[in-house]
């Protein structure tokens, strides 16, 4: 089964894997946005080679993955019994993080609305481990990348549901002050149907969430001159949780510009604590 440590390792030993823009969309970014996902998959599941046949990686993928994603909710890919994954594609290295109607999460929960309906019934779950895999490309090359676990530094979901709530309570009393009909059931903050004479129109309020870039939160761990950059960023006790071979095989990892180390981060639900992580960095 994949995991971030034998996907890292995959990354380590190609480091200058070329991103292929997708042929799935006439736009410029979502292209190389779908093809980044696509190698984020690949290196998950063991399938960088590209001399490995399609229905070969299909079966590999259909061992790795419970679920492939879709284009409207997240997750991206679940790794069966194991984590989910989440790709971002971003414009440059410090960029911020465009998580559009769905809330930084530090852990994935099926009982989400937003989450992929087909994901929820993928597998037996309740909770998953989110990896958010955060990439910047240039000339479909792979400049920095992000592997970070949601508990690094997204907060709790309670902390983020307590700013929408109040906004979604707030709405209703609009609707009855102007009259409205009430919405109809929603996974948005609001919806007021009806909004013209005609009752042709509806508005839809939606959250556009947003997160720092991890590069910019974690600035004094990283270093911004070599040409590629590559991290992989989780607690302690999350690295303890893989196989004593797997810590083995990364930690014999013996390449210029590699390096594992314990760190300290703020705990994102009590900044007055700190927690300790694993660091693990690939800078050529």
């Amino acid at each position: 089964m994949g995991n971030s440590l034998r996907a890292f390792i995959t990354i380590v030993n190609a480091p200058l894997a070329t991103i292929n823009p997708a042929k799935i969309s006439s736009n410029r970014i979502n292209n190389v946005g779908d093809a980044l996902e696509g190698f984020i998959k690949d290196v998950y599941a063991g399938t960088l080679d590209p001399a490995i046949p399609n229905p070969t990686k299909d079966q590999i993928y259909g061992k790795t993955f419970s679920w492939l994603g879709n284009s409207s909710h997240p997750p991206d890919c679940m790794i069966r019994g194991g984590d989910a994954i989440e790709v971002k594609k971003i414009s440059n290295l410090t960029s911020s993080i465009a998580l559009n109607s769905s809330h930084p999460k530090n852990k994935l929960h099926s009982d989400d609305p937003r989450v992929a309906s087909g994901a929820k019934v993928a597998e037996s779950w309740t909770e998953k481990d989110l990896v958010y895999a955060i990439g910047s490309t240039a000339n479909n090359e792979l400049k920095r990348l992000w592997l970070i676990y949601g508990d690094c530094f997204a907060a709790s979901r309670e902390v983020y549901e307590r700013v929408v709530d109040p906004i979604s309570r707030a709405s209703r009393a609009v609707y009855t002050e102007l009259g409205f009909d009430l919405e109809i059931a929603t996974n948005e903050i609001a919806k007021f149907n009806k909004v013209d004479p005609l009752g042709i129109t509806d508005l839809r309020v939606r959250g556009m969430w947003s997160i720092k870039n991890p590069s910019v939160v974690f600035a004094d761990h990283v270093h911004a001159t070599p040409q590629r950059q590559y991290y992989l960023l989780m607690r302690e006790e999350k690295y303890q949780s893989f196989t004593e071979q797997d810590r083995y095989e990364m930690e014999a990892v013996s390449k210029t510009g590699f390096s594992i180390k314990k760190i300290s981060i703020r705990n994102p639900d009590n900044p007055a604590q700190m927690i300790q992580a694993r660091l693990i960095s690939y800078e050529i």
